[in-house]
């Protein structure tokens, strides 16, 4: 695709990046046979193609309006066009750029930037969403159905059973933002399971975000921060020779991976960055590379895996984990349009409601088609999302594998 961008924009590493990305797209629409907007809207603008047009048209001749804003808002970045595109188009880099560009010159309506604002002032950061969280949690039985939904009751943590092993391995646990105080008993699970399989695990209190959050709501300065301090908390453990920075957020774990990408212009930490993407893996990824003979197989149990986008579209893990499950035991039920998007998407489900629960009303139906006893999955968002409204249990697989283990 030929593109004219402003000279303006070009003299700038973000406007040669969208060059470089567009140049790549032939335009064949391959892309719209997989996006979930486009499946439910059928309007060109609410697919990869309509929207990297709009893109285009932006950084050619600076037709940023209100209506370009919708169309990109409306995007899921669930990244599932790059995996059908034929040409390599990097979309969700793109869109990402396309978006910043946008918010930097067309004002929001009152209400949205409001919101915008407590979003990211409040969930990455585990200081003030955690308190907010349990607060919620005690007056949970006074609130509104629809907001009592979203507010899961507080969990029963059970104790380690596995010690941690003296010496040999060590991989570094990245904790991430909300999923501490939401669900502290994956992480938890995570580490009872590498203890079992003599990896021992450090865990680091000054960590937060990843950065993903406002990375995609276009506060890149805001994301960049959160990376630089995750950096310079991971790094003694790094020097120390970690092997591994594990995530059981699988949102988390796409953006780890690209610091490297996020950072390179920053002459301080693009190395460290670097190092630190090149490090960082998927639980499953981790996993699959072991020898797992120390793990009790499970009971029959008819379970069904909800592969998150962030795992098998931008991570590329797509079969990872079910491998990994099958592998150990499990009996998986089959997922049809396995590649679409629940509709969670960070903060998708707060600002596109309507689409979100359409896009999980129809994820629930496929994957309760099998009839499974449970559903899981590998990613916090997902997990709460469909726990929402699914009338069998959604977990986290690793929690399905902890259990397993003998409690004390």
């Amino acid at each position: 695709m030929q593109t004219s961008i402003e000279k303006a924009m070009l003299d700038t590493p973000a406007g040669r990046e969208a060059e470089r990305i567009v140049r790549a797209c032939v335009h064949c629409g391959f892309c719209t046979a997989t996006c979930p907007t486009y499946q439910l809207m059928g309007d060109e603008l609410d697919g990869p193609r309509g929207r990297i047009y709009l893109i285009k048209s932006m950084l050619e001749a600076n037709t940023a309006s209100l209506k370009t804003m919708r169309h990109l808002d409306r995007c899921l970045t669930c990244r599932a066009c790059e995996t059908t595109c034929p040409s390599g188009v990097e979309y969700g880099k793109l869109v990402d750029i396309g978006r910043q560009v946008i918010e930097d010159k067309v004002r929001r309506r009152w209400h949205e930037r409001g919101f915008r604002w407590l979003i990211l002032r409040i969930l990455p950061y585990r200081g003030r969403f955690t308190p907010l969280l349990r607060l919620g949690q005690c007056f949970r039985w006074l609130l509104p159905p629809a907001l009592r939904g979203m507010i899961p009751p507080r969990p029963r943590l059970q104790p380690a059973a596995v010690p941690r092993p003296k010496g040999g391995r060590r991989v570094l646990l990245f904790k991430g933002c909300v999923q501490p105080a939401l669900a502290p008993e994956i992480n938890q699970a995570t580490v009872r399971v590498l203890h079992r399989l003599g990896i021992a695990v450090d865990e680091i209190a000054d960590q937060g975000c990843c950065g993903a959050l406002p990375q995609h709501l276009s506060a890149a300065g805001q994301a960049a921060a959160l990376m630089r301090r995750n950096i310079d908390a991971f790094w003694p453990h790094v020097s120390q020779g970690v092997e591994a920075i594990i995530s059981t957020a699988s949102g988390c774990g796409v953006q780890l991976k690209e610091y490297g990408y996020l950072l390179r212009e920053d002459p301080e930490y693009a190395d460290k960055a670097a190092r630190i993407a090149a490090l960082s893996k998927d639980i499953a990824e981790y996993l699959a590379g072991l020898e797992l003979g120390g793990l009790p197989r499970p009971p029959a149990r008819r379970l069904v895996f909800q592969s998150p986008c962030t795992l098998q579209h931008g991570q590329k893990l797509n079969g990872v984990t079910e491998a990994l499950l099958e592998r150990l035991g499990f009996e998986l039920a089959p997922v049809k349009d396995a590649h679409l998007c629940c509709g969670s998407a960070g903060v998708y489900s707060l600002l596109q409601g309507k689409i979100s629960r359409r896009l999980r009303a129809g994820k629930i139906r496929t994957l309760l088609a099998g009839r499974p006893e449970a559903i899981l999955t590998a990613n916090i968002g997902c997990a709460k999302h469909l726990q929402q409204a699914s009338p069998v249990p959604v977990q986290h697989w690793i929690e399905a594998v902890a259990e397993l283990l003998p409690r004390p």
